[in-house]
């Protein structure tokens, strides 16, 4: 497999430490569990191909062009793995186990996130607001992040989750994490003791699949994310959840600040 440089756009300017997107979370997860080197910046929505945190700069085969700019956790996966930079971590499922890894991520990415999106912006908004625009000067944070307040909350209805009690979302975002938690035992009791190093993962195997890279995301950034206190307090809860969290962490990210040493990006 080649070595590409490949530069990751995170949104926010620190370097060493977990971010409060799960996606950009989620990216340089797959990227490590392929034992892919990376460097970091900040980058912006607007300057990505899709307008969206996170996407990468990727240059092949020391080409002095302009590198390839691939955006969408998904499909920046589908890239690595297509162009052979990167192995398919699901290549060794079979078609039921494939589905339900992509269930697994559909629970997370296509639900939950929503769910937390609500916990952010609707209940916490402030503290998220200054996030996602700490620099901007307080004038334009407080008009831009009146018209994002705007444009979240008209999409968060259009989707469902805005049409919700507070209550039925806390209950639904319980839920999920809860189901997250089985699959977890679940694998963690099938390693046993036996495992050489310890580790467990989503499918029960003795590798990370695509399906850790969305769990693992949504970990860490939820217990990083000071304007989520409810999904941190739920998270925390869950001994299993962050024993997987934690051992993921020690394992491929030991040059990272550590949730209980601080909260990530500041």
């Amino acid at each position: 497999m080649t070595s590409p440089a490949i530069t990751v756009f995170r949104g926010f300017p620190v370097t060493t430490a977990y971010v409060w997107s799960p996606f950009v979370c989620k990216l340089e997860a797959r990227l490590r569990f392929a034992g892919l080197g990376y460097k970091v910046e900040q980058g912006a929505p607007p300057k990505g191909p899709r307008g969206k945190i996170p996407y990468i700069a990727l240059s092949k085969d020391g080409n002095d062009s302009a590198p390839e700019m691939v955006s969408d956790t998904t499909m920046i996966s589908e890239k690595l793995v297509e162009d052979g930079i990167a192995e398919d971590l699901n290549g060794k499922l079979t078609p039921v186990e494939k589905a339900q890894d992509a269930a697994v991520r559909a629970l997370l990415e296509e639900k939950l996130y929503f769910y937390q999106t609500y916990e952010r912006w609707e209940q916490n908004y402030y503290p998220m607001r200054d996030k996602a625009l700490a620099s901007l000067p307080l004038p334009l944070k407080i008009l831009i992040g009146q018209l994002g307040y705007r444009k979240m909350s008209s999409a968060l209805h259009g989707q469902g989750t805005g049409r919700l009690a507070p209550s039925e979302i806390t209950k639904l975002k319980t839920e999920v994490w809860g189901h997250i938690n089985a699959l977890l035992t679940a694998s963690s009791r099938k390693r046993g003791s036996g495992a050489p190093d310890g580790m467990f993962f989503v499918m029960g195997g003795s590798r990370p699949t695509e399906a850790d890279t969305s769990v693992f995301g949504f970990v860490a950034s939820g217990l990083v994310c000071d304007a989520a206190p409810e999904t941190r307090r739920i998270i925390r809860g869950l001994p299993t959840v962050m024993d997987y969290a934690d051992k993921i962490h020690r394992q491929f990210f030991p040059d990272y600040e550590h949730w209980d040493e601080g909260k990530g990006e500041k």
